[in-house]
């Protein structure tokens, strides 16, 4: 069975999260990733290592299913193979500091007379403006895209979010914007740039605070716990903040994750009354509408809470589905690393490392009917140099010794 991008051919120079998260997409939908490294590797080979001496685990969950040749791309020598390297390549990612690649030489104009076939792909930190030239890092795109101030307690701290909504989540929409651009090749022959803002990224993944904000001109959200507003977006802690109420309560036997995520739909309120052994509250005016139960969400959730700690969250979860209530438990990464349905379904996956042995990592959470994935390690530094410079350019077994000993690959 054929891969969907089966013959497409990309030229990864991404690092760390935000670009190689993008790129792993391509590979496991069956492009060819060529991962450009410097001499010395990306940074994240070494980075939160747990084995000495071998690829981190941050590297590797990063970069499978990819190809690695090194590269100086700052000698000439390098400058030239990288400019034969770029007409046999579909597309190009990168992710450096705002003009770091016209400085190697390699502006957008110049990247259009080399190959004009070629998607130009780059994330950043923030759009053209007055933060242009900043630092971003995923909580600081968190910080700046609207996630923060909205994340936390009411009485507490802005908060940041375990999901890397800044890095990753970027890389997802850097992913939409490559395909939508191969697409718009076949119509047009002509490539283009692809360029997505890390902070950009964070504010459209959190449009419901920007909704909320101007529904904030015509009086408090009802469906939020705080007793007051201001005129901006206040944390809410575990609320839904949208139309179905939703809380976490606890469960037994009361660890750090014994919680299950309640939502309570119109539909669901008078079986979660019986479960709760307080049956007569279906029938209460003071109760037993939407409405009525808006200004007493807290004493809602406290009444749910009051019988879902006197058992495990898992038997609250078949409860709670034998009537169709929508809710979940919140899953550890421990309970999630040894979830069974994850690995059934290939999101948490076994690989073997030829240097670290076997590890886990996250599967492809995109599923094609015609285009199945096989999550393979990552490449080892420079694994590919041959197969790519002397296969494939055409160098001779001379010049890829006196390359390699000059530090030019």
């Amino acid at each position: 069975m054929g891969k969907a991008l089966e013959g497409v051919r990309v030229l990864d120079m991404t690092h760390v999260q935000s670009g190689p998260s993008a790129t792993q997409i391509l590979a496991w939908l069956g492009a060819d990733v060529v991962k450009i490294e410097a001499p010395t590797g990306d940074i994240t080979r070494k980075q939160l290592r747990d084995l000495p001496d071998v690829d981190s685990l941050y590297f590797t969950m990063l970069n499978c299913n990819k190809r690695s040749v090194t590269l100086n791309m700052k000698s000439e020598e390098g400058k030239r193979i990288f400019t034969e390297m770029l007409p046999k390549f579909d597309i190009l990612a990168e992710n450096f500091g705002p003009g770091a690649v016209d400085r190697m030489g390699f502006t957008w104009e110049r990247l259009q007379e080399i190959n004009p076939r070629l998607i130009y792909a780059s994330i950043k930190g923030f759009g053209e403006g007055p933060y242009t030239h900043f630092k971003a890092y995923e909580v600081v795109a968190q910080a700046m895209g609207g996630s923060m101030s909205t994340t936390g307690f009411e009485d507490g701290p802005p908060l940041a979010t375990g999901a890397q909504i800044g890095d990753s989540g970027t890389g997802m929409h850097a992913v939409a914007g490559i395909l939508a651009a191969l697409y718009q090749r076949e119509h047009t022959g002509r490539g283009q740039r692809v360029t997505v803002a890390m902070q950009h990224a964070v504010l459209n993944l959190c449009r419901v605070k920007l909704r909320d904000q101007q529904r904030l001109e015509h009086g408090p959200l009802a469906e939020y716990p705080n007793e007051e507003f201001g005129d901006e977006v206040p944390r809410s802690g575990n609320a839904s903040g949208g139309g179905q109420p939703g809380w976490a309560v606890k469960c037994a036997p009361g660890g750090p994750n014994d919680y299950i995520y309640v939502i309570v739909q119109p539909v669901g309120w008078e079986p979660i009354t019986k479960l709760i052994g307080r049956p007569e509250l279906a029938d209460d005016p003071e109760w037993n509408t939407p409405e009525a139960r808006l200004d007493k969400l807290d004493k809602m959730f406290q009444l749910i809470e009051e019988w879902s700690i006197g058992h495990g969250k898992w038997e609250v979860l078949a409860r709670l589905n034998e009537h169709n209530i929508p809710c979940g438990p919140v899953l550890s990464t421990k309970e999630i690393i040894e979830d069974t349905s994850l690995a059934d379904n290939g999101m948490v996956v076994n690989v073997d490392h030829p240097k670290r042995g076997e590890f886990k990592t996250v599967g492809c959470p995109i599923k094609l009917s015609d285009s199945t994935v096989d999550v393979e390690r990552s490449p080892l530094l420079g694994e590919h140099n041959e197969d790519l410079y002397m296969r494939e350019l055409g160098l001779d077994e001379a010049q890829y010794t006196e390359f390699k000993a000059n530090g030019v690959i």
